[in-house]
C-alpha cells in the first residue's frame, strides 16, 4: 500500500522510504465524517485542514534533536469515503479500517471530523488489546445516552464507549447536562477531571494517571483546548487547556502507559486563519515523537 501524492502527506513528506506503508510505524487515516454536529458545522473539513497545515510544521524537533519522521516513518492514507454511510455504517467502516492497521502492526492515528468517529477506532482497538482504557481530552463529557434522538451523536460517543465496558478518564470537562453529571457520580468506570478542579490541584496530572489502565487510547477533542489557542471548533468553551500543560500531561502519560492509538477530532476550520489546524498538526507530530522515542 503506497500513497504518493506528497502534498497530501502529513508534513508533505517527499521521500518514499519515510512515508510508504511498509516502512512506516505510524499511519494517519482521515475520517471526515460529519452527520450530527449540533452548533458550528464544518468539521468534515478538519482532517484535510490539519494535513494541509502540517506542510508548514518544521520537520526538525529541537526537543529530540532529530527529524522525527525519519526515525519511524509516517504514512498518510487517502481519506475514508462515507458516501451513503451514517451512524452504525460509518462506525463500522472506521472500525474495519482501523482493524486493518492493527493487523499490520501499525500505530493508528485518526484525524476526525465529529467525535463520533472515535467509537469505530476504540471498537477495533478493544478487539486486539486487553485492559483498554480511554483518555479523553475534551470540553464536553459526550455522555448523553442519545442526542436529538440519535445514539450515534457526537454528544453520545463516550456513552457508547463506556457501554463497551471501557473505562474513561476525562480531562478538562466544563460543559455537560445534569444526566451526564449523575452518570459520572454513580459510575466506577468514569473518572472526570473538571477544568475548574484541575486549576486548583497541583497534583492533578498524577491523580489522573493513577486512574488509567495498562493500554491507553487517547482521544483529543480540539475543544478541550482553550479557544484562545484553538478557536476553530464545533462548540468552543472558555477555561480550556493550554499548550504547555497539555503537552506536559501527555508526556507523563506516554512515559508510564502503553499508548495504542490516538485521534484528533472536531476542528471546524475558520476562513483566513490557520491557528487551530496548525496547532493540531504540531500536536500530532509531537505525540508521534513522544510515543516513538519512548
Amino acid at each position: 500500500m503506497k500513497y504518493h501524492n506528497h502534498k497530501k502527506n502529513f508534513l508533505a513528506i517527499t521521500e518514499d522510504k519515510f512515508c510508504n506503508f511498509k516502512n512506516s510505524k505510524f499511519v494517519i487515516q482521515s475520517a471526515p465524517y460529519e452527520y450530527t454536529s449540533s452548533y458550528i458545522s464544518g468539521s468534515d473539513k478538519g482532517p484535510k485542514a490539519i494535513l494541509k497545515a502540517s506542510r508548514f510544521v518544521e520537520l526538525y524537533d529541537e526537543e529530540f534533536d532529530a527529524e522525527t519522521y525519519k526515525k519511524f516513518g509516517i504514512c498518510t492514507l487517502p481519506e475514508m469515503n462515507f458516501k451513503n454511510k451514517v451512524d452504525k455504517k460509518a462506525i463500522d467502516l472506521i472500525e474495519k479500517n482501523t482493524g486493518k492497521l492493527l493487523d499490520n502492526k501499525k500505530f493508528p492515528i485518526t484525524l476526525g471530523a465529529e467525535h463520533t468517529i472515535s467509537l469505530g477506532c476504540i471498537k477495533a482497538i478493544k478487539k486486539q488489546y486487553k485492559n483498554v482504557h480511554v483518555l479523553q481530552i475534551d470540553a464536553h463529557s459526550d455522555l448523553r445516552d442519545s442526542y436529538n434522538n440519535n445514539p450515534y451523536s457526537h454528544a453520545s460517543v463516550m456513552y457508547r464507549v463506556q457501554e463497551l465496558g471501557v473505562p474513561l478518564t476525562q480531562i478538562g470537562i466544563r460543559a455537560q447536562c445534569i444526566e451526564e453529571s449523575q452518570l459520572i457520580k454513580k459510575s466506577k468506570n468514569i473518572h472526570t477531571f473538571y477544568a475548574h478542579t484541575i486549576r486548583k490541584n497541583k497534583n492533578w496530572m498524577n491523580d489522573a494517571i493513577k486512574t488509567l489502565g495498562e493500554n491507553v487510547y487517547i482521544t483529543i477533542d480540539a475543544d478541550g483546548f482553550d479557544p484562545s489557542i484553538v478557536p476553530a471548533v464545533g462548540t468552543a468553551e472558555p477555561n480550556g487547556l493550554f499548550w504547555n500543560e497539555t503537552i506536559e500531561f501527555l508526556k507523563k502519560v506516554i512515559s508510564t502507559k502503553n499508548i495504542i492509538g490516538f485521534d484528533v477530532v472536531e476542528i471546524a476550520p475558520i476562513k483566513d486563519t490557520i491557528l487551530s489546524e496548525y496547532t493540531m498538526a504540531k500536536l500530532v507530530y509531537k505525540l508521534i515523537g513522544y510515543i516513538g522515542n519512548k
